[in-house]
C-alpha cells in the first residue's frame, strides 16, 4: 500500500531527500518489504542443481559434448549477458554457471560470453570488468552483439504470427546457448527474463523492429505485468525456442536492488515462477492519481534519456496513469550519456527533436511505421501529449528540452516548477484543495495501481 514518512530518490548515485512543499499531500509509491536472500550464492547453486523442466546444466552440456565428439568436433557453449542498461548480477551468476558447463565436458576455451547488448551502444573494457568481474573478462572470450552486421545475424524465417527471427550466429552456431536476466516488470514483454536476452538482446535489427513496432506497442495485450495475451511475450518464447536456448539463469530484484528469488532452467518455466514473485513485490495500491509525480530511475537506466524515460512511460502506461491528464512528471536523472549512444537511441532522439509536436510525431509513426529505437518516442510523444516531463539534474539539459521536456537543475526547482504547471491545468472543481505529489523511488520496478473510484476524470 502507498504510504507517507521520509521519501528519497536516486539522483546521480546518491540518495536525494524529497521536500515536500507546504500545501501538498505526499504519498510514496514503494513496495512493503520483502526478505531479501541471506546467501545469493547457496541459492544460485539450489537453483543450478534443481532447475525447471529440464536436466542440470552439467548434464545438458554433457549430451551436447557427446553429440559434438562424436561428429568429430570439439563442443561449444555460449553464454549470452544483459548488457550494462540492465541491473543483473551477472558476476555472480557466471561462475557457477562456467564451472558446470565445464564439468559436463565443454573446455573454457570453447565457451564464448556474448553481451546481449540488441541495438545498444557496445560495452566498454570497464563496463565488462565491472559486471562480469576481472578474473571473468580476462579467461574468457566476450563480445558484443552486433545487431546491424549483416555477417554475424542468421535470417531463421519467421514465427507463426510473422515476425521475423534474426539471431546472433554464435548462439546459432554453439552446441550449448545458456543466458542471464532479471525478471522485473516490463513494458512490452510483461515481464523481462526468460528468453528475452537471447531472443532480443542478440536479434538483428528485422526481429528488435518488429517486435517493438507501434502496431506491437499499441496492441492492448502488450502491457507492463501480462504475459497471457501477449503477443511480444509470445515471440520471445516462440524465437527462444527456434534459436535452441537451452538452459537461463534469471534473479527477481527488488526496488532496492536485493535478490528475492533465483531460479534456473527452462526459460518459459523459470520466468512464468519467477514473474509470480515478482507481480507480489512490486504492485503497489495509490488512493488516487496525482497532481506530480516523482519517478525515480537511478544507475544504470539513468545513464541516458533513453532508458531514463522508462521510469515515466512505466508509471503513465500503467493500468490507470499515475498522473492526471495535465499533470506532471519530474524525472530525477544525470543523463552523462545525453540521449545515448546507440542506433536505437539516436533514432528516438533524432524522432522527438524534429517533431513538430507530441500528437504530430505519434501521428506520423502510426501512419508511417517505425524503426527500432523510434518506439521510445512514440510512447514518450504519447506521455508529453497529456502531461510535462521536467528532468532534473541532467549533465545535458539541453537534450531533454531539445525532445519538448522541461529541465531543472534540483528536485526543489524542479517540484517548484511541476506546482505552478499542475495548478494551471487543475479542473475547476479542484483548484482550493492540497496538490496531490506521488513519490516512487523505482519506478521501474514499482507498479502503481490508482484505485478506480477516484479517479479524477472519470476513466475506467
Amino acid at each position: 500500500m502507498a504510504r507517507t514518512g521520509a521519501m528519497t530518490v536516486p539522483l546521480g548515485g546518491v540518495a536525494v531527500s524529497v521536500t515536500v512543499p507546504d500545501g501538498w499531500r505526499a504519498t510514496i509509491a514503494s513496495p512493503p518489504t520483502s526478505p531479501a536472500l541471506d546467501d545469493l550464492e547457496a541459492a544460485i547453486a539450489e537453483s543450478l542443481a534443481r532447475p525447471f523442466e529440464t536436466q542440470a546444466l552439467r548434464e545438458l552440456g554433457a549430451e551436447k559434448a557427446t553429440r559434438a565428439t562424436a561428429d568429430r568436433r570439439r563442443p561449444t557453449a555460449v553464454i549470452a549477458v544483459t548488457d550494462a542498461t540492465r541491473e543483473c548480477p551477472d558476476d555472480w551468476f557466471l561462475p557457477p554457471l562456467l564451472a558446470e558447463i565445464e564439468a559436463g565436458g565443454i573446455a573454457f576455451d570453447d565457451i564464448k560470453i556474448v553481451v546481449a547488448t540488441g541495438l545498444h551502444r557496445p560495452s566498454s573494457d570497464e563496463e565488462k570488468r565491472r559486471k562480469l568481474g576481472d578474473r571473468i573478462v580476462e579467461r574468457y572470450r566476450i563480445v558484443d552483439h552486433d545487431a546491424r552486421d549483416p555477417a554475424a545475424i542468421v535470417d531463421l524465417g519467421s514465427t507463426a504470427a510473422g515476425i521475423p527471427i534474426a539471431i546472433d550466429r554464435r548462439a546459432l552456431e554453439a552446441d550449448l546457448l545458456v543466458s542471464t536476466g532479471v525478471v522485473e516488470p516490463h513494458q512490452y514483454a510483461g515481464y523481462s527474463g526468460g528468453a528475452k536476452t537471447v531472443a532480443i538482446g542478440l536479434a538483428g535489427e528485422p526481429t528488435i523492429g518488429a517486435t517493438h513496432s507501434i502496431t506491437m506497442v499499441d496492441h492492448p495485450g502488450v502491457r507492463i505485468g501480462r504475459l497471457d495475451g501477449n503477443p511480444f511475450h509470445e515471440a520471445v518464447v516462440e524465437i527462444g525456442r527456434r534459436v535452441g536456448l537451452d538452459f537461463v539463469v534469471n534473479v527477481v530484484l527488488d526496488p532496492d536492488g536485493r535478490p528475492l528469488a533465483v531460479a534456473a532452467g527452462e526459460p518459459e518455466a523459470v520466468q512464468r515462477h519467477l514473474a509470480g514473485i515478482a507481480a507480489g513485490a512490486f504492485t503497489v495500491e495509490t488512493p488516487r492519481q496525482a497532481d506530480v509525480a516523482i519517478a525515480g530511475v537511478g544507475g544504470p537506466k539513468d545513464a541516458n534519456l533513453y532508458q531514463a524515460t522508462r521510469a515515466v512511460t512505466y508509471l503513465h502506461c500503467a493500468p490507470i496513469p499515475a498522473v492526471r491528464p495535465g499533470g506532471v512528471y519530474v524525472l530525477p536523472a544525470t543523463i552523462p550519456e545525453g540521449a545515448g549512444n546507440g542506433v536505437g537511441e539516436r533514432r528516438f532522439f533524432e524522432a522527438m527533436r524534429d517533431a513538430a509536436s507530441p500528437q504530430a510525431l505519434v501521428d506520423r509513426l502510426r501512419r508511417d511505421g517505425s524503426r527500432a529505437g523510434e518506439q521510445r518516442a512514440y510512447l514518450v510523444a504519447r506521455v508529453l501529449g497529456e502531461t510535462t516531463i521536467i528532468v532534473v539534474g541532467a549533465s545535458h539539459p539541453e537534450v531533454p528540452e531539445a525532445c519538448g521536456m522541461r529541465t531543472a537543475p534540483t528536485l526543489d526547482a524542479g517540484l517548484a516548477l511541476a506546482a505552478e504547471l499542475a495548478r494551471a491545468t487543475r479542473p475547476a472543481a479542484g483548484r482550493d484543495r492540497a496538490l496531490e505529489l506521488l513519490v516512487v523511488p523505482n519506478a521501474i520496478r514499482t507498479v502503481p495501481i490508482v484505485t478506480p473510484p477516484t479517479i479524477e476524470d472519470g476513466r475506467r
